[in-house]
C-alpha cells in the first residue's frame, strides 16, 4: 500500500513500484496530461475495484495516478459514467463531473450523452455545466447486443452537429468484432469528421486497436482528417500506437490512464482476430518454474506506449507532446 492522505487508500504493491522504477521512471515526462479518465460516484456506479471505495473525484484521482507516474504535474480529461438501468445516475454524474472540472484551470470535463437526447438540450447542458464535450457509449444503443452496433446507434449525427457548432470534443470508445478495420465504423468516423470540421473527435483506446492488426488494417482509411485524435487508454499492445504514430502521426496520440480500469491488475492481449483480458484473479499467472506477480494495467499500458515510441524512434519532444502538449492543444489548456 501507498502512503496515503487520511481516508485514502492505495492500490500500489511493492512489485508495482519496483515496476516503475526499472521500466518507467526514465520515460514518462515531468508534466501528464491525462486524456481519459473517470470519476464517479460510489453509488451511480456498478462497479467495484480493489481498494477503491467511495466517490472518486478529483482529489482522490490525483493520488490515485500517483501511483502510476509519481511526481508528475497533472492535468486531465474527466469522462462520466451512466448505465441504462440508471438514467436520473447519469445527470447526478454529469453534475458531478462539472463540479470537479472546475476546482483546477488545468481539468476538462465531457457530458455523457444517451442517442435518444435532445440536442438542444445538450447544448443548453453543457454550456450550464461549463464542460467541454461529449461522451457517449455503445450500451445505450436500442439493437442487442450493443457490442455489435453501428456508431449512429450510440452516437447519432445530430449530437456531433452540436459539438460541430460549439467547438466540443467527443470521445468515443468505437465497438463491433473489427473496430477501426470495420467498414461501417471507418466510413462513419470518416463522415462526421469530413462533414463537421469543428467537432474534434478523440477514438479512446487508441482506436479500440486492442487487436493491433484492426489498426493495421483500418487506420490508411483515417488519414488526412485534421479533426481526428487518438487517446492510449489502458491498450498494452505496442503495435495499436505504433500503427497511429504511423500512418496518422504523434502530434495526434494522447495519453490517457483509463482509471479505473488503470488500477485493476492484468493487461489486454491481441489474441487471434480479436482480443482477451488477463485480470489477477485469471488462472495464467503460474507457468513452469516461475511465478508472474502481474502489476497493474496502467503500468502495463504506459510500458506498452514506452515501447511504441521507442519503435518509431521518437524524440524526447515527441514523447512530451504525447504526454502533455498534444491534448493542452486540443482543449486550450495553458
Amino acid at each position: 500500500m501507498t502512503d496515503s492522505p487520511a481516508g485514502f487508500s492505495g492500490v500500489s504493491r511493492p512489485e508495482d513500484r519496483e515496476f516503475f522504477e526499472r521500466e518507467l521512471a526514465g520515460f514518462v515526462p515531468p508534466r501528464v496530461f491525462d486524456a481519459h479518465c473517470h470519476l464517479w460516484l460510489e453509488q451511480e456506479v456498478q462497479f467495484r475495484i480493489p481498494g477503491i471505495s467511495g466517490d472518486v473525484g478529483a482529489e482522490r484521482y490525483r493520488f490515485f495516478v500517483n501511483e502510476l507516474h509519481p511526481g508528475r504535474e497533472m492535468g486531465a480529461l474527466f469522462l462520466s459514467f451512466a448505465t441504462p438501468s440508471n438514467r436520473p445516475g447519469r445527470d447526478r454524474m454529469n453534475a458531478f463531473i462539472a463540479r470537479e472540472t472546475a476546482t483546477n484551470p488545468r481539468y476538462r470535463g465531457e457530458f455523457f450523452v444517451c442517442p435518444d437526447d435532445d440536442p438542444e438540450w445538450v447544448r443548453q447542458e453543457v454550456r450550464r455545466l461549463g464542460l467541454h464535450g461529449l461522451k457517449c457509449y455503445h450500451t445505450f444503443a436500442a439493437n442487442k447486443p450493443t457490442w455489435q452496433a453501428a456508431i449512429p446507434e450510440y452516437l447519432p449525427e445530430s449530437l456531433v452537429k452540436v459539438a460541430h457548432e460549439e467547438g466540443w470534443v467527443i470521445t468515443l470508445h468505437m465497438v463491433r468484432s473489427r473496430a477501426v478495420a470495420d467498414r461501417e465504423n471507418y466510413d462513419c468516423i470518416r463522415r462526421y469528421c469530413q462533414l463537421y470540421p469543428n467537432m474534434r473527435l478523440i477514438l479512446a483506446h487508441s482506436a479500440r486497436g486492442f487487436q493491433p492488426t484492426h489498426n493495421l488494417e483500418g487506420l490508411p482509411h483515417l488519414t488526412g482528417l485534421d479533426n481526428l485524435w487518438f487517446d492510449t487508454s489502458a491498450n498494452c499492445e505496442p503495435v495499436a500506437h505504433q500503427a497511429i504514430l504511423r500512418s496518422i502521426g504523434p502530434k495526434r496520440l494522447m495519453y490517457g490512464s483509463d482509471l479505473p480500469i488503470s488500477h485493476l491488475r492484468g493487461r489486454s492481449l491481441g489474441a487471434a482476430d480479436s482480443f482477451i483480458w488477463l485480470y489477477e484473479e485469471t488462472p495464467v499467472w503460474g507457468e513452469k518454474h516461475t511465478r508472474v506477480d502481474p502489476v497493474l494495467i496502467g503500468l502495463e499500458h504506459l510500458r506498452s506506449v514506452k515501447w511504441a515510441c521507442w519503435s518509431e524512434r521518437l524524440t524526447d519532444s515527441q514523447v512530451e507532446d504525447i504526454f502533455w502538449n498534444n491534448a493542452a492543444t486540443l482543449l486550450d489548456v495553458v
